[in-house]
C-alpha cells in the first residue's frame, strides 16, 4: 500500500481499508514515510521503522473532508496485458502461457534481503545487497576466438578481397597486408563490443542497486510474465531478443540490471555511439553494450563502410550463435512522443537478416514495456544527457541532481514472445500491395475533389535511415518496418498506466482552470476504472486517497495547492511552460489507452464544425443525427493524416478494419447512441415475423461473388451524441488526447505562408519550432512545443505533397510545391485540419 501521502489531508489510519492482492505501490523496506508542511510546500521525511507494520503519520489540518476508502480497479484481478498477436503469430500466441500466470502476482526488484543469498545472520543483513549480487549468474558470454571468427567470416573475407561492388571504389583498391587487415577490423570491432568484465559488472550492479534505492519506490516486475520469459529462453538455440521502449536514458542500465538479477544473464545492450564520450563508452562497453559504429562508416560507396557492415553483421551472428541475449531500443530516446527510431530499425534488420540467412534456426522477440511515475530524464532533473556528449562526468553530477528528490515508482513488463520466423512467414504472406501515397489518398479531400480512395492502405516507410540495412531488398525493408512497428505497439500496449500520468492527464485536460481535491479524487477513481475496462493495467494499488496524494506529491511543481474556508483543497495546475510540458509529457502516455476513442471523438468534432453553420440557435450539438458514412469519412481522413507509428497502429490491421473498431468503441462508451426512425422495427423487437416466400438467396443472380456478411443498411445508420451529463467531459477529454498532435500540425500549416522556403530541413525545422513556442506563448498550450511533434508535422507535410525534397550539398532542401504555393490552398489545408480540433 502507498506510503508517500500530501499533507493536505487529515490523518486517517492506512490499516482501516480493504488491501489491494496486487502491492504495487508499496515503500521500500525498512523505512516509512511521514510528512511536514511549511510554508505550503511539502517534504517527505524518512522515519526508521520500529515495528512490523508500516505506520504512516500526517500533519492534521482539519480540513473536515469526509474520505472514502476505495479499491481503484476492478474485480480481483487487473487484466493480464502482453499476449502476442493472434493474426500474426497464432503458434506462439499459444506457447508460453498458462492460466495460472497471471494470479502469480508482483515482485519487487529492489527488495533485497538475507532470502535473496545463501547466508543468515546479522552481517548478511547488512552486507545483503553485495553478497546478493556476488550470487547472480551469468550464463553465457562472449565466444573466446570471436575476434578470429569475425576476421575469417566470408563477409569480412569478401570485403578483404574487394568482392564486394560497394570496395570498389577510385583510390580503395590498395593491397594491404593480413596483419593491416586485422589491424583495421580489430579496431572497428572495438568500437562495437569490449568483452565483459565481471568485476565491473557486479561491481556496477551493487551501486546501481543503491542508486535505485535511493531513488524510487520500488522498481515492479510481474512473476507471471517473467515465467514465460523463462520458458522462452529454455528453447534450446534459440536466443532471446528484447524489444523495449525507451523513456528514459536510465533504460540502459535498469533493464539488463533487471534481467542480470532475475537469472537471465547479462544481455547485450544496444546504446548511441554519438551521446556518449568514449571514457563512458569504454565502461558501457564493458557492461555489455553495443553501439553502431560512427554514421561516416555506414556510406555504401567507401571500403570502411563495406567492411564496417560486414563485421557488425558477423557480430550479430555471432552473438546469437552463442546464445547471447540483446536488448533494442525501438524509441526515440526521451522524445515524449512514442516514435520508431532509425538506430533501432538497423539492429532489427541486423537481427532479421542473421534469422533469414540460417545462422540460427529462431529468434524468439520478446516487446518490453518501461512506465515510470516520473521518468529520470533532464527536464526533471534526473539522469539524461543533452546535445553534448554524456561522460563520466556529466553522468556523476547527474546522479547527485537525482538523488535530490522522489520518482515514484517504476514498473517493467514484458510482453508474450513470439517467433521471429512464424511472424516472417506470416507477414510476407498477408502483405497487401495496394498501397497509395498520401498524396494520392487525401490530397483529393483536402482540395474538395472525390474522396474514394480514403479506405485504401496508405504507403508509408518507418525506418527512412536504415544505413545497416542497405543490403536489404525493397520487401525486406519493408519487413523490418512491420516488424518494428508491430513490435512497438505491443511494447506500448502492455506497459502500465502510472498513477502520475492519470493526475497530468485530468489536470491538463479536463481541470486546466483548477480543481477541489474531493472531485479531483472522483475523478481519479473514474479514469483509473476507464483504463481497466480498456484492458490496460496500472502500475499502482491502493486506496484512493494516497494514490491521488501520491501523484500530487511527485507533481508538486506543476500544481498548486490553496486552502479555502470551505473546508476544502483547490489544486490547479501551473500555467509555466515548464509545468505545462511536464504535464503534457506525462499525460501522454494515456492517449495508447484511448486512441480509439479519441480518434472518434475528433471525427465528430469534424462533422459538428461542418454541421453548426447549419443548425438553428434552438438546437443543440446533442440533437444533431450523424450519418455512419459520414461519420467513417470523417475517421477514414484522420486515420490516413496521422502518422501509423504515432497511433501504434498494427501493420496487421487494415485502416477500414480499425475505422470500425473506432465507431465499435464509441459506442461501447456511451458517446454515440443508435437512432432509429419511429417507422421502422425496434432492434429489440422479439416478435414473429413471416418467412418469404422465395429465399432471398434463390433471388440472386450471381451469389458467388456475394458477401453473406455484408449489410446493406450498415452503411445508413444513423446516430446521435449521447445527453448523459458526463458525456460532453469525457468528449473534450478524448479530443485533447489528440490536441496536441493536431494543433501542431495544424499550426506548422499556418506556418507555411511565412516559411521562407527553399531551405535546408534542419533549418526548416528549427523556424517551424521557435514558431509553434511563440504561439504557444500566446495560448499558453506549451504541449504543442515538442520537437517530435514538429519533426512529425514536417515528414507528414512531405509525404502529403506539400513540402517537396530535393537533396543538396549540405542536406536535403525543402521548397513548397506549386499546389500550395497559393494562399487559398494553404488555407483549405490549415481549415482540414483544424476540423479535428477541438480548441
Amino acid at each position: 500500500m502507498l506510503q508517500a501521502p500530501l499533507t493536505t489531508l487529515p490523518s486517517v489510519d492506512t490499516a482501516a481499508g480493504p488491501k489491494s492482492p496486487h502491492p504495487a505501490c508499496a515503500s521500500r523496506s525498512g523505512r516509512a514515510m511521514a510528512l511536514t508542511q511549511r510554508d505550503s510546500a511539502t517534504r517527505i521525511l524518512l522515519a526508521e521503522k520500529k515495528s512490523p507494520q508500516r505506520h504512516m503519520k500526517t500533519w492534521p489540518l482539519g480540513f473536515g473532508v469526509k474520505l472514502e476508502i476505495v479499491t481503484p480497479f476492478l474485480g480481483k484481478y487487473r487484466p493480464f496485458v502482453g499476449r502476442c498477436c493472434q493474426i500474426c503469430t497464432p503458434k506462439s500466441w499459444q506457447s508460453s502461457f498458462h492460466k495460472h500466470l497471471p494470479s502469480l502476482g508482483f515482485h519487487n526488484v529492489l527488495q533485497v534481503t538475507e532470502e535473496d543469498t545463501r547466508y543468515r545472520g546479522w552481517l548478511v543483513r547488512r552486507l545483503c545487497y553485495f553478497l546478493a549480487v556476488l550470487d547472480w549468474k551469468v550464463h553465457s558470454e562472449t565466444p573466446q576466438d570471436l575476434q578470429e571468427r569475425i576476421f575469417c567470416s566470408k563477409r569480412v573475407q569478401d570485403v578483404m578481397a574487394l568482392k564486394v561492388p560497394q570496395a570498389r571504389v577510385a583510390g580503395s583498391v590498395v593491397s594491404k597486408s593480413p596483419a593491416q587487415w586485422r589491424s583495421k577490423v580489430l579496431q572497428i570491432l572495438g568500437q562495437i563490443q569490449s568483452p565483459l568484465s565481471l568485476f565491473i559488472l557486479r561491481l556496477c550492479s551493487w551501486a546501481l542497486l543503491r542508486l535505485l534505492n535511493r531513488m524510487f519506490l520500488n522498481l515492479l516486475l510481474h512473476k507471471g510474465q517473467l515465467e514465460m520469459v523463462r520458458r522462452a529462453a529454455q528453447t534450446p538455440d534459440i536466443p532471446l531478443v528484447f524489444l523495449s521502449t525507451h523513456k528514459s536514458q536510465l533504460d540502459g542500465l535498469l533493464l539488463p540490471f533487471l534481467l542480470f538479477s532475475q537469472g537471465l544473464g547479462v544481455p547485450r545492450v544496444t546504446w548511441e555511439y554519438q551521446a556518449y564520450t568514449p571514457s563512458l563508452r569504454a565502461l558501457l562497453s564493458r557492461l555489455g553494450g553495443v553501439f553502431l559504429p560512427p554514421r561516416a562508416e555506414h556510406t555504401p560507396d567507401s571500403e570502411r563502410g563495406a567492411l564496417s557492415r560486414a563485421i557488425l553483421t558477423s557480430y550479430i551472428e555471432e552473438l546469437l550463435k552463442s546464445r547471447q541475449h540483446l536488448v533494442i531500443f525501438l524509441e526515440e530516446p526521451v522524445s515524449g512522443v512514442s516514435r520508431l527510431s532509425a538506430p533501432g530499425g538497423e539492429w532489427l534488420s541486423l537481427v532479421l537478416g542473421a534469422v533469414r540467412a540460417g545462422v540460427v534456426p529462431d529468434v524468439m522477440l520478446v516487446p518490453v514495456g518501461i512506465a515510470y511515475d516520473v521518468a529520470p530524464n533532464a527536464s526533471h532533473g534526473g539522469l539524461s544527457g543533452s546535445a553534448q556528449p554524456f561522460g563520466l562526468w556529466s553522468c556523476l553530477l547527474a546522479v547527485r541532481r537525482a538523488l535530490g528528490r522522489e520518482f515514484g515508482c517504476v514498473r517493467v513488463d514484458f510482453a508474450q514472445p513470439f517467433s521471429l520466423q512464424e511472424y516472417t512467414a506470416n507477414s510476407l504472406f498477408r502483405r497487401s500491395c495496394s498501397q497509395k501515397s498520401l498524396e494520392e489518398l487525401l490530397l483529393p479531400v483536402i482540395l474538395g475533389k472525390s474522396p474514394d480512395l480514403l479506405d485504401w492502405e496508405k504507403w508509408e516507410e518507418w525506418y527512412p535511415g536504415l544505413g545497416a540495412a542497405v543490403e536489404l531488398k525493397a520487401e525486406e525493408r519493408v519487413l523490418v518496418g512491420r516488424l518494428g512497428l508491430h513490435s512497438l505497439s505491443a511494447s506500448v500496449s502492455c506497459s502500465a498506466v502510472m498513477a502520475v500520468a492519470i493526475m497530468s492527464a485530468l489536470l491538463l485536460l479536463k481541470h486546466r482552470e483548477g480543481v477541489f481535491l474531493s472531485r479531483l479524487m472522483s475523478d481519479f477513481s473514474w479514469l483509473v476504472e476507464e483504463t481497466l475496462l480498456r484492458n490496460c493495467d496500472v502500475g499502482f494499488s491502493g486506496r484512493l486517497r494516497d494514490l491521488v496524494l501520491h501523484a500530487l506529491c511527485l507533481l508538486r511543481g506543476c500544481v498548486s495547492l490553496h486552502r479555502l474556508s470551505r473546508g476544502d483543497v483547490l489544486v490547479a495546475p501551473r500555467e509555466t511552460e515548464a509545468a505545462v510540458r511536464e504535464l503534457g509529457c506525462h499525460s501522454a502516455a494515456l492517449l495508447p489507452v484511448f486512441t480509439c476513442e479519441a480518434v472518434g471523438a475528433c471525427a465528430i468534432n469534424a462533422l459538428l464544425v461542418e454541421m453548426l453553420p447549419f443548425l438553428g440557435p434552438a438546437e443543440l450539438p446533442a440533437a444533431v443525427v450523424l450519418s455512419q458514412e459520414e461519420l467513417s469519412r470523417k475517421v477514414l481522413a484522420l486515420l490516413q493524416l496521422l502518422p501509423r507509428d504515432f497511433l501504434l497502429l498494427q501493420p496487421c490491421q487494415s485502416v477500414s478494419c480499425y475505422s470500425q473498431d473506432v465507431l465499435d468503441k464509441l459506442i461501447q462508451c456511451g458517446l454515440l447512441v443508435a437512432e432509429e426512425a419511429p417507422s421502422e422495427r425496434l432492434a429489440c423487437d422479439t416478435a414473429r415475423r413471416r418467412f418469404p416466400r422465395k429465399l432471398l438467396w434463390k433471388e440472386m443472380e450471381d451469389f458467388n461473388d456475394s458477401d453473406s456478411d455484408y449489410d446493406e443498411d450498415a452503411g445508413k445508420r444513423r446516430f446521435k451524441i449521447s445527453q448523459l451529463d458526463n458525456c460532453p467531459d469525457f468528449f473534450l477529454f478524448l479530443c485533447g488526447l489528440l490536441g496536441p498532435l493536431l494543433k501542431t500540425f495544424e499550426r506548422a500549416a499556418a506556418f507555411l505562408a511565412e516559411s521562407g522556403c527553399p531551405e535546408r530541413e534542419l533549418e526548416y525545422l528549427e523556424k517551424l519550432q521557435r514558431f509553434l513556442v511563440r504561439k504557444a506563448r500566446e495560448d499558453g498550450s506549451f504541449e504543442c512545443t515538442n520537437r517530435s511533434l514538429a519533426a512529425s508535422s514536417v515528414r507528414t507535410f512531405k509525404e502529403l505533397g506539400v513540402l517537396r525534397e530535393r537533396p543538396g550539398p549540405a542536406g536535403p532542401i525543402l521548397h513548397l510545391s506549386e499546389t500550395f504555393s497559393t494562399k487559398g490552398n494553404q488555407e483549405q489545408l490549415e481549415k482540414f485540419i483544424g476540423q479535428f480540433s477541438s480548441s
